[in-house]
């Protein structure tokens, strides 16, 4: 399926305790394959830097539940610049679709130093789009978002099954690589969360794997989570 000549897909999120964690786990070993990119059983740390606007759009659209947004950030992993990718994410009510850029060291750290005129000269819709939200909305980076994320992945129907773990929040500083960069844990008693996101359709046996009664369906957002985080924190 496609909109606006993105390709959709279908994306479920879930809350899970450590119990169904390990159940789930199991099950999907046997018909699923490890990501490659996992550098060992616990997954890889995702960062993901977000950007909103003076109005706290983003997070405001995302509590309210607007059946068509879209989000900005930055994401690296385990805190190497070895991959450095700009990503918008649209949401249509069940359904995403998300494009992304390449970014190199050097314009991560314009951005993060509020230098944005290098993205008119990318060829990248998602850069001159980006440029074009800072200067009319005042978009900018507000929070990091970290997790561990485990994933596997199934050919047919371009399955993606992750386990989401150690959800954290920065404090401060929103760039990874200061020296002064440090995180909170989003306090989830022994939850975490499990996503599910496939193209057109799910094999059925991988569907009747991930369905339980103890999974909690509902529209989780990392982002929102991290925020009230950051807030609290900075009260306190």
């Amino acid at each position: 399926m496609e909109f606006e000549g993105q390709r959709l897909r279908h994306e479920y999120k879930y809350y899970i305790n450590s119990f169904t964690y390990h159940v789930l786990r199991e099950r999907i070993k046997q018909v699923l394959k490890k990501d490659p990119n996992m550098v060992d059983d616990e997954g890889y740390l995702i960062s993901s830097l977000y950007f909103d606007d003076i109005f706290h759009s983003a997070e405001i659209e995302k509590k309210a539940g607007t059946r068509f947004r879209k989000k900005y950030r930055i994401r690296l992993y385990d805190h190497s610049d070895n991959l450095i990718k700009l990503e918008c994410k649209s949401k249509f009510n069940h359904y995403i679709a998300k494009e992304w850029a390449h970014l190199s060291r050097e314009e991560y750290d314009s951005i993060l130093g509020g230098e944005y005129e290098f993205l008119l000269d990318r060829k990248e819709e998602i850069c001159k789009r980006l440029y074009v939200n800072h200067t009319s909305k005042m978009l900018r980076p507000v929070n990091v978002v970290e997790y561990k994320r485990e994933a596997y992945i199934h050919e047919y129907g371009n399955v993606r099954i992750t386990f989401d773990k150690n959800i954290s929040a920065s404090v401060g500083n929103v760039d990874v690589f200061s020296s002064d960069y440090d995180v909170v844990q989003v306090p989830l008693q022994d939850m975490m969360v499990l996503e599910v996101k496939y193209d057109d359709y799910i094999p059925d046996y991988i569907r009747k794997i991930v369905h339980s009664d103890r999974m909690i369906k509902c529209a989780i957002s990392k982002y929102v989570m991290c925020r009230d985080i950051n807030r609290k924190v900075k009260i306190l």
